[in-house]
């Protein structure tokens, strides 16, 4: 049997974090939603969607997210993994982090 996959969608400081978890359910804290199993594209070598990474790396230690219900958008429960991203709450626009120069020589 396959385990459900869910897209999770939540406000989180202005953003809109769009994660996939394979397990979503009321918290045992009152006014809260568990998200547990997060699901993370796994390459390794060449980095191919620095979004990805970026919630790779702020979530790898975290076992369950408690969320308060007012900041979940939507939760679907869907077939297969899409991208997960980071959104601007106002316009909707990914929230891309730019790739680091090098310092311009003075």
């Amino acid at each position: 049997m396959v385990k459900p996959l869910y897209k999770v969608s939540f406000l989180n400081h202005g953003k809109v974090y769009e994660l996939y978890a394979r397990r979503v359910h009321s918290g045992s804290l009152w006014g809260f939603t568990e998200v547990a199993d997060l699901v993370f594209d796994v390459h390794d070598g060449v980095v191919v969607d620095p979004t990805e990474e970026r919630l790779r790396d702020e979530f790898a230690d975290t076992r369950v997210l408690h969320l308060p219900m007012q900041c979940i958008l939507r939760i679907e429960e869907v077939e297969k993994k899409g991208q997960s991203a980071i959104r601007d709450a106002g316009s909707g626009e990914k929230v891309v982090t730019p790739f680091p120069l090098p310092a311009k020589p003075r």
